[in-house]
C-alpha cells in the first residue's frame, strides 16, 4: 500500500522517480501503464505550465518523494547548507549520505522505502554496530553491512546474486563475498543523475 501511494504521487508529479528500481524499469511501472494524473478525470486533464513558484514547489515535492523526507527534514537540510554558504551540490551530498539511501544505492534493498524499513528494524550495521536511524549520515571509510542474524531472512535470500549484477556508484565499494559496502569517499557526480532541479528547491526556501 505504501508503494502504491508513492507511485500515485509519482503520477501526480508527472515524472518517473525510480521509487522501486525493478518495477520502474519494467512494463509494471505506474508511469508507463498510466502516464496521467491519478483520479477519475486524470486522463482528460492537461498539465498546465507552472509558474515560477509552482515549479519551485514541484521540484521540492519531487525531492521529498525521492528521498522520503518530511517538510521539516528537507527544510533543515537546506537551511544548514545555506547558513554555511555552501553550494546546492552539498544538499545532494547530505541526502546521498543518508544511511537508507546508501543501503539502496549499495543494492541491499530494491528501493529507498524498503531500505528505510531495513534500517529502522535493525537489519543494518555500520562498522559492526547496529544503526537504526535512516537519516544517519555515513562517513568516508565506514563499512555498511547486514546484521548476521538477519541474513537468513527471505528478503536477503537472493542478495548475493543481486549484488553480483549491481552497479553501485563509484563512491561505494561493494564486497560481494561479505555482502558489505565501504564508503570510499563522499558522494560525487550525483548532480548529473538528478531528477529534479535542486536550484529551484534552494530558491523556494530562500523566499
Amino acid at each position: 500500500m505504501l508503494l502504491k501511494a508513492k507511485e500515485k504521487k509519482e503520477r501526480a508529479l508527472g515524472v518517473k522517480l525510480g521509487l522501486k528500481a525493478e518495477r520502474c524499469d519494467s512494463p509494471k511501472c505506474a508511469m508507463i501503464r498510466r502516464p496521467y494524473k491519478p483520479g477519475v478525470h486524470g486522463k482528460s486533464r492537461r498539465r498546465k505550465a507552472a509558474s515560477e513558484y509552482g515549479q519551485q514547489l514541484l521540484e521540492k515535492q519531487k525531492i521529498k518523494v525521492v528521498y522520503g523526507l518530511k517538510e521539516l527534514q528537507l527544510k533543515k537540510i537546506v537551511g544548514e547548507v545555506m547558513k554555511k554558504g555552501q553550494s546546492s551540490q552539498q544538499i545532494i551530498v547530505s541526502l546521498e549520505r543518508r544511511l537508507d539511501n546508501v543501503v539502496f544505492k549499495a543494492g541491499f534493498a530494491p528501493s529507498r522505502i524498503v531500505a528505510r524499513q531495513l534500517v529502522s528494524h535493525g537489519h543494518i550495521f555500520v562498522n559492526n554496530k547496529k544503526v537504526n536511524i535512516p537519516s544517519y549520515s555515513v562517513k568516508a571509510g565506514e563499512i555498511i553491512s547486514i546484521n548476521s542474524s538477519s541474513k537468513a531472512l527471505l528478503i536477503f535470500k537472493e542478495l548475493p546474486n543481486i549484488i553480483k549484477k549491481h552497479n553501485a556508484p563509484e563512491w561505494i565499494q561493494l564486497n560481494e563475498e561479505k555482502l558489505e559496502a565501504k564508503i570510499k569517499s563522499l558522494p560525487s557526480g550525483v548532480l548529473d543523475e538528478l531528477l529534479f532541479d535542486i536550484n529551484s528547491v534552494v530558491d523556494y526556501y530562500s523566499r
